[in-house]
């Protein structure tokens, strides 16, 4: 097994004029979630193409589950599971028809049934496609993305037009492959997303990876300034400080004890990737 389950350097691809994807270094380790973010027109898609082995690269080394996308055969694709943002086909299939259908493609497939039971379908096991709603549509991708049992699962946008408890449960659902050791490839716009699943987060911009950290470190966001807030004798205060814990004893010590409506913030993920992208 090769040390990293996704190894990129100097990673390119140009269309024209264009350099989509520019000289983009990326390392993803075995079983986790990696989440790449980034505005549209960034790169991601191009680049995850590649990883998948879907798009021919211009330059670059790139190493997928330890062999070269570009080269590898059916055996290495066996290997891998791809979600892709949107999906129509197998409308005159039942779920049960597809997914045992597809078992057929793998050498080592899960188990049908099982797999129709991990994502939710059961109760839907015998309707065509074409009748499941949305949510339950992508959860029929989910369940052929996986029923080869693959060792690296690519989701892209997978969670796009669900309702909230809709995407928790899914939420759910991918922490619970990871648990079982897939790794994952997420591209998500989703924030609230990544800080749930995420082990770590490459942002990328202009066709590079501009930062890569977990959602707590990202951007330095816990190094950025806190914001206290609370009422006082003139209503409400506010003060950005690098020091709020200071801040706080500081006002008790003022207050005599409970400081009225104290609350302290510091950068959410969403601002920390808004002001990433937005100085690029």
């Amino acid at each position: 097994m090769s040390e990293f389950a996704i190894h990129a350097r100097g990673l390119r691809k140009r269309y024209g004029d264009t350099l989509a994807v520019d000289s983009v270094d990326l390392d993803v380790q075995h079983g986790e979630i990696f989440a790449l973010l980034g505005p549209n027109g960034a790169g991601k898609t191009t680049t995850t193409e590649m990883l998948e082995g879907f798009r021919s690269r211009d330059g670059g080394e790139l190493s997928v589950l330890g062999e070269d996308p570009a080269k590898a055969g059916s055996a290495w694709r066996s290997r891998i599971g791809i979600v892709l943002q949107d999906s129509k086909d197998f409308a005159d299939l039942s779920v049960a028809e597809v997914v045992h259908h597809f078992t057929a493609y793998y050498p080592s497939p899960r188990d049908a049934d099982e797999v129709i039971e991990a994502v939710g379908l059961t109760e839907k096991r015998k309707t065509h496609a074409a009748a499941l709603s949305g949510g339950q549509r992508r959860r029929l991708d989910v369940a052929l993305g996986i029923i080869g049992n693959p060792e690296l699962l690519f989701l892209d946008e997978p969670t796009t037009g669900f309702d909230p408890e809709v995407r928790r449960k899914f939420w759910a659902l991918i922490a619970g492959l990871r648990s079982s050791g897939t790794t994952i490839l997420l591209t998500t716009h989703y924030l609230d997303e990544v800080e749930f699943l995420a082990d770590r987060v490459g942002v990328v911009s202009s066709g590079r990876v501009i930062d890569v950290s977990t959602p707590e470190r990202l951007g330095d966001r816990h190094l950025a300034p806190a914001t206290v807030r609370w009422i006082g004798q003139d209503g409400p205060q506010e003060l950005q400080t690098a020091t709020p814990t200071r801040t706080i004893a500081e006002l008790g010590a003022r207050f005599g004890g409970e400081v009225p409506e104290l609350t302290v913030t510091r950068p959410s993920l969403e601002d920390i990737y808004l002001q990433m992208i937005g100085n690029q």
